[in-house]
């Protein structure tokens, strides 16, 4: 998870870097999740004018994300004029696509 993680971070501010593809907003999410514990990486999807940033979160530490990344979100984009209030949606990693065998 932690490697993971880092990946998840390097890949942020790689395209954000090197092509401009990122936006004011998604730069201040990532960097307040990475200070909230229990976060392991973030990284923008979408890009440019908004989209979504997604965080690898260890699972007992989503409820105390949950209540703190929204208000730090707000308290570091206010002063700049920014004012786009983000939504948090909790989504759990499964086991994906595979093959099923045919009954009949």
């Amino acid at each position: 998870m932690g490697e993971f993680g880092r990946l998840m971070v390097d890949s942020h501010a790689s395209p954000r870097d090197l092509y401009d593809v990122s936006c004011p907003e998604l730069d201040a999410m990532v960097e307040v999740a990475l200070d909230v514990p229990g976060v392991a990486g973030a990284r923008m999807t979408g890009a440019r004018f908004g989209g979504c940033t997604v965080k690898l979160v260890h699972e007992d530490a989503v409820a105390e994300f949950r209540r703190t990344v929204l208000t730090r979100y707000m308290r570091k984009v206010q002063p700049s004029g920014l004012s786009f209030k983000p939504q948090v949606y909790v989504c759990r990693a499964e086991d994906g696509a595979g093959l099923m065998p045919l009954e009949g």
